[in-house]
């Protein structure tokens, strides 16, 4: 005989408390366009066309140096360059920067350039700025400050804009500047939650907090929805652990556990990831620029193989080895990921199940995958559509997991 509705019932009663707290913590990803990359600029470097300038200046170095790329990827590079260079840009008020006087001016002037360009259509697709840390009274002090500055020059919110807060330490941090942003959003009478940001996991405690915890859960629970992004700091993590400078880089062990932790801890969260920088700069004469964009070439394909599909660039010939390498990864996996997921498809609508018999998850891997190639400009959509036979609508519910 089998259980009655109510011993069922009761029994599984106190789940249902699990499952709320489950599907508030774990959504799922966040929807929408995640940019391949944030470009930091110190605030003083800031003009009235710096994005526009960041591709003219990668644009001359690819022309004056090359790059060894096939016919197709070379002119994808050059095109994306000429259209949209920068997908998303910080204005840095942290260690690109340091502690000028001239910061409450300089506030003032970088929020009036980031107004302008999205005036004159030459704004990224994403972009803010870094404060500097909550680490010391002064260094608070200065950071509320120069962002209440930042915000009022603005008086309007543009699209796409997200703070950087470097340096954490302590889940009470990103409470407190959770609650700061409630209050600046109240007083410029923009909708609550509209100001998010970004949490730099550079510190030994942003990863284990000082009672052995994995520190990212505490730091996502206490931002709660302001919360969108963790940005790995290479140097500041690599130091504070103890490696030696030659050591300090994207590919070291040490790195690859903190970003494992950062996996771990945002996964479902619907908080994405991004890498961290190379400080080996395309600078000097052409076997030196080579040099430094195979270096930058190399550690951006290893995060895209890690699940980082998003890293820092700090210098404009840094987007040519950075869109090489991203579009390489997307175009060599294109047409063996459309036929997957075409047939996926098809087995969906059939009692065939013949070959590889993908699962959901990976039916969702393989349409975020695509439609992040899209997104970036590394494909187009008539292209996804014609090697998969489905419209990117499809794409997307497969990537939410609504199409089974």
């Amino acid at each position: 005989m089998l259980l009655d509705g109510p011993t069922i019932a009761s029994l599984t009663a106190r789940l249902s408390e699990v499952d709320r707290r489950r599907a508030a913590r774990y959504p799922g990803g966040r929807g929408g366009r995640q940019p391949v990359h944030t470009c930091y600029v110190p605030a003083s470097q800031i003009g009235p066309s710096t994005p526009r300038e960041w591709g003219e200046q990668a644009l001359a170095a690819m022309t004056e140096h090359g790059f060894d790329l096939s016919k197709d990827l070379t002119e994808r590079v050059k095109a994306k360059l000429a259209r949209e260079p920068v997908e998303d840009l910080r204005i840095d008020f942290e260690d690109g920067y340091g502690a000028p006087s001239t910061e409450d001016d300089d506030a003032r002037y970088a929020a009036g350039c980031l107004v302008r360009w999205h005036a004159e259509g030459i704004a990224p697709y994403s972009s803010g700025l870094r404060i500097k840390s909550f680490d010391t009274p002064a260094l608070r002090d200065r950071a509320i400050r120069t962002l209440d500055i930042f915000l009022e020059t603005l008086r309007d919110l543009p699209p796409g804009f997200v703070i950087t807060f470097p340096k954490v330490t302590a889940a009470e941090q990103v409470e407190v500047f959770a609650e700061l942003l409630e209050v600046l959003e109240q007083r410029l009478g923009w909708p609550t939650g509209s100001l998010t940001f970004e949490i730099q996991v550079e510190t030994t405690q942003s990863i284990v907090d000082s009672e052995g915890k994995l520190a990212i859960p505490a730091f996502i629970t206490a931002g709660g929805q302001r919360v969108v992004g963790l940005h790995y700091g290479t140097y500041d993590y690599t130091a504070a652990v103890g490696l030696g400078a030659a050591q300090q880089n994207l590919a070291h062990h040490a790195a690859d556990f903190a970003r494992h932790v950062m996996q771990v801890s945002a996964a479902g969260t619907g908080v994405r990831l991004s890498d961290g920088s190379s400080n080996v700069l395309p600078v000097g004469d052409t076997a030196q620029v080579l040099a430094a964009w195979r270096v930058h070439y190399g550690l951006v394909r290893r995060s895209l193989e890690h699940g980082f599909f998003q890293g820092w660039d700090m210098h404009p010939a840094q987007l040519v080895s950075r869109y090489a390498a991203v579009f390489g990864y997307y175009r060599e996996s294109l047409e063996s990921d459309a036929r997957r997921l075409a047939a996926y498809a098809a087995r969906a609508n059939s009692a065939d199940s013949g070959g590889v018999l993908d699962e959901p998850a990976t039916a969702q891997a393989l349409s975020a995958s695509l439609l992040r190639s899209v997104d970036c400009g590394a494909a187009t959509a008539e292209e996804i559509t014609q090697a998969t036979g489905l419209h990117l609508d499809v794409l997307r519910a497969y990537h939410r997991r609504a199409a089974s």
